[in-house]
């Protein structure tokens, strides 16, 4: 008996159509978002931005505006005390514009590396003298009332030459200032003291 073979049924496959490549839309690729910056990062460059501004800020006012000086010794008692602390305004000096009596600091003519805290007592042109602790500016006698203390040793007569101011210790007995070292070039004066902000318990403007 013969045997027959089925013929294989062939089933229909259906082919999607091919897509038109003018009409396909753009897919927008998405990247991750970059991690956001921590909060105390920008908080450090903010205080560093700050601090160095501030830097800045303290040379410049040293430098040409004002400077911290502390007073060293007892030669301007009662009105200056062995560790005061004194803010110096550096642009009167710079200008030359000083007046009498004002409280300076200056260089000393013998070495000017080393600062002294005096008073300016003569100006350009004054004739000073000291006589039994009486102070006498161009034949007058002059009445000092920031309260110094008295030397009765005399000191002659004599004129301020022009750039040079004559300066005095408060505590004239232990001072050493214009009666020793002479006049004082008006270019050695760092400054003039415009407070005295510690101890806070003596805080004063001059």
């Amino acid at each position: 008996m013969a045997t027959g073979v089925e013929s294989p049924v062939q089933v229909p496959v259906e082919v999607p159509p091919r897509a038109d490549r003018s009409t396909v839309q753009p897919v927008a690729v998405v990247h991750p978002a970059a991690p956001a910056r921590p909060r105390w990062h920008t908080l450090r460059r903010g205080l560093l931005r700050d601090l160095v501004r501030g830097v800045v800020a303290v040379i410049v006012l040293h430098v040409f505006l004002i400077q911290v000086s502390i007073v060293r010794g007892d030669s301007m008692r009662p009105g200056l005390v062995d560790g005061d602390r004194l803010i110096v305004d550096r642009v009167s000096a710079a200008i030359e514009h000083v007046e009498r009596f004002d409280v300076v600091v200056l260089g000393n003519p013998s070495d000017p590396r080393v600062d002294y805290v005096k008073r300016v007592v003569g100006l350009p042109g004054d004739r000073v003298s000291l006589h039994e602790g009486v102070l006498t500016i161009n034949d007058r006698v002059v009445e000092e009332d920031f309260g110094p203390v008295v030397d009765r040793v005399n000191f002659r007569s004599r004129v301020v030459p022009l750039g040079h101011c004559f300066v005095l210790g408060d505590n004239r007995p232990i001072s050493r200032d214009s009666r020793e070292f002479g006049m004082v070039p008006l270019e050695l004066l760092r400054g003039v003291v415009r407070v005295r902000f510690w101890p806070l318990d003596r805080v004063h403007l001059f």
